[in-house]
C-alpha cells in the first residue's frame, strides 16, 4: 500500500520563490550569448522587440514555473529511492512539457530558427535542473506525528 502523501504548502510556497528567482537569474545568463538574434527574427516578421510588459510575463511565468517545479517535485520525490533521480525525473519531465513542446511548435511553425531554439531550450533545461537541484535542498516534507 503506497504511503499517504503530505504536501507542506509553506515549505512549496517558499522554496518555489526561490526557485522561481533561480529560473530568473539563470535565464538572464542567456541574453549575452544570444545577443540580439531574437530582436532581428522578430523585426524579419514584422513584429516589434519585446515590450516592458512582456518582460513582465516572462517574469511571472517563471516564477509560475519555480512553484509548479516544487510541487511536482513534492509529489513524486518520495516514490524514488535517490534524490538525484527525483530531480532528473521531475527536470526533463517538466522541461518536455512546458519548454521542449512549445520550442518544437515555434520551429514547426517556422516562426524560429532551429538554432535559436535549441540554444534558448537546451538553456531551460540547464535553469530548470539548476532550479529543481536548489530548491529540493529547501523543501521540507510535513512532519507526521
Amino acid at each position: 500500500m503506497d504511503k499517504q502523501i503530505n504536501i507542506n504548502i509553506k515549505s512549496v510556497f517558499t522554496s518555489g520563490l526561490v526557485a522561481g528567482i533561480t529560473i530568473l537569474t539563470v535565464g538572464a545568463g542567456l541574453i549575452p550569448i544570444v545577443g540580439d538574434q531574437m530582436d532581428q527574427v522578430l523585426a524579419s516578421r514584422n513584429i516589434p522587440p519585446l515590450s516592458p510588459g512582456s518582460m513582465v510575463f516572462f517574469a511571472f511565468n517563471s516564477m509560475i514555473f519555480g512553484q509548479a517545479i516544487v510541487l511536482f517535485y513534492a509529489l513524486v520525490h518520495s516514490k524514488f529511492k535517490k534524490k538525484c533521480n527525483a530531480i532528473i525525473v521531475v527536470t526533463l519531465s517538466f522541461w518536455f512539457f512546458t519548454y521542449f513542446l512549445s520550442s518544437a511548435a515555434l520551429v514547426a511553425y517556422g516562426f524560429m530558427p532551429l538554432p535559436l531554439v535549441a540554444i534558448g531550450t537546451a538553456w531551460g533545461l540547464l535553469e530548470l535542473f539548476v532550479a529543481t537541484i536548489i530548491s529540493s535542498k529547501l523543501y521540507k516534507d510535513v512532519k507526521v506525528k
